[in-house]
């Protein structure tokens, strides 16, 4: 009776682990961001237009084109540093899967052009207030020894 009761603790203990595993394994690698659009949640990248990047929204980063090659980065080029992501125009590339979505470049270039307005488009979040300390956005390299007061 008493390996009875063992046997069934350690298939209770077993099966409780496994389950436990397998909704470990269920999360997302990356959220979309609050400036970006609402109803694509499902959609890996943006073009934007404005500034001929890309926003990877599963490794919150920008990829954009510098010194000859694509760059990643947490943040978009200090020529940008005053750029609203959320009043700029994002398409949502819902057509593309794969893991370089600037093979398309030229296309995209040319389709959506600087200053380029497709429907109207509202943001996930709220546009953070500039008295608002918890929201402002870091960015790397933006500040090159200089105040941003003035900007």
């Amino acid at each position: 009776m008493k390996t009875l009761k063992l046997i069934v603790v350690g298939i209770v203990l077993f099966l409780a682990n496994n389950i436990q595993a397998q909704v470990s394994v269920n999360i997302n690698l990356g959220s979309p961001p609050q400036w970006g659009p609402v109803g694509y949640s499902g959609v890996r990248y943006y073009y934007l237009p404005d500034v001929e990047a890309y926003y990877d929204v599963n490794t919150s980063m920008f990829i954009y084109f510098g010194g000859g090659t694509w760059i990643h980065r947490t943040y978009l080029p200090y020529r940008y540093r005053n750029y609203d992501l959320y009043n700029g125009y994002k398409v949502v590339m819902s057509d593309y899967h794969g893991n370089t979505p600037y093979i398309h470049f030229k296309d995209y270039k040319i389709k959506y052009a600087k200053g380029y307005r497709g429907h109207p488009q509202k943001s996930i979040g709220m546009k953070p207030s500039k008295g608002n300390f918890n929201s402002k956005i870091k960015a790397k390299g933006n500040s090159k020894g200089k105040s941003n007061k003035n900007n």
